[in-house]
């Protein structure tokens, strides 16, 4: 069984991260069909993830992103491409928004509405 953990430091605080963990868990239902179960807590968060071939969570603090994920045999193969996508996703996610070109205005974005 291959193992995935990561760990992104930030100085987000603990309710801008919850934001961004949110969004990670929203777009890891919509693009991978995996459900993700959100719970908030005192100190941290924690976003549990499963679907054939694969569990995890990410641990979320006032500082700190740490994902742990277990892989299935066939998914382990993937491991490289698997944890690339995480990294892309959530890296995305914590970048600091770019800066718009005068004359160039950003579009607004279509709400995103949560799947049960």
């Amino acid at each position: 069984m291959a193992e995935l953990h990561l760990v992104r430091e930030h100085t987000l605080g603990l309710a801008k991260a919850r934001k961004v963990a949110f969004k990670w868990a929203e777009q890891v239902e919509e693009e991978f069909a995996m459900p993700c179960t959100y719970t908030e807590g005192k100190h941290g968060d924690e976003v549990d993830f499963v679907r054939s071939g694969v569990k995890g969570q990410l641990l979320v603090t006032k500082d700190r992103f740490e994902l742990h994920a277990e892989l299935g045999f066939l998914l382990g193969a993937f491991k490289g491409t698997i944890e690339a996508e995480i990294v892309k996703h959530l890296d995305a996610l914590l970048a600091p928004p770019a800066a718009t070109e005068p004359g160039h205005e950003a579009r607004p974005k279509k709400p995103v509405t949560r799947k049960a």
